[in-house]
């Protein structure tokens, strides 16, 4: 094994036992590696924060390691996890078109809304109407409707999910 090896090892324990100046040396040991991995997993604008992010669970957590040869692959591991945490936040804000729509069927007047899913459930194909009638106004189960129509559970199912999305497309289209 070569020094530099045996030296990370050696902090790597010590870090385990909480030796708060092993730890800091760690961190600045690996802090060149964990950026260099967030550079090939994270947003450009994110590797700073994912680094951050990373060099603190790892300061907090590291005396939890189990072995000391488990560190490299835990240490990457943090890494990928806070890239994917901040990938998460990049996207949780941007609403979707489909959102923005159905925010905007929010705000419609109840008397209009009921028109509007009169003519969606007028709009279906027979086979449609069925199932959704029998579901959402007769409130079978699947099994009961299945049992109804002469077909099994999973077909039904299908084509109760199918209805519904053809009900939900209309709506949104209806305010397009």
């Amino acid at each position: 094994m070569t020094t530099h090896a045996q030296e990370r090892d050696d902090l790597i324990v010590a870090a385990q036992t909480g030796d708060a100046a092993a730890i800091s040396r760690l961190l600045a040991v690996c802090q060149a590696d964990i950026r260099r991995y967030a550079r090939k997993h994270c947003q450009d604008s994110d590797v700073d924060d994912a680094v951050q992010e990373a060099l603190l669970v790892v300061s907090r957590k590291v005396s939890g390691l189990k072995a000391a040869a488990a560190f490299s692959s835990w240490l990457f591991t943090v890494v990928r996890r806070e890239c994917y945490k901040l990938s998460r936040v990049m996207f949780r804000y941007e609403p979707l078109p489909d959102e923005l729509a159905e925010r905007r069927l929010l705000k419609k007047p109840e008397n209009d809304l009921r028109l509007d899913l009169a003519a969606a459930l007028e709009s279906l194909p027979a086979h449609y109407l069925e199932v959704i009638l029998l579901r959402d106004f007769e409130e079978l189960t699947i099994a009961e409707i299945a049992a109804r129509l002469c077909e099994n559970a999973g077909a039904i199912k299908s084509r109760l999910h199918r209805a519904r999305e053809l009900v939900r497309e209309y709506m949104l289209n209806s305010e397009a």
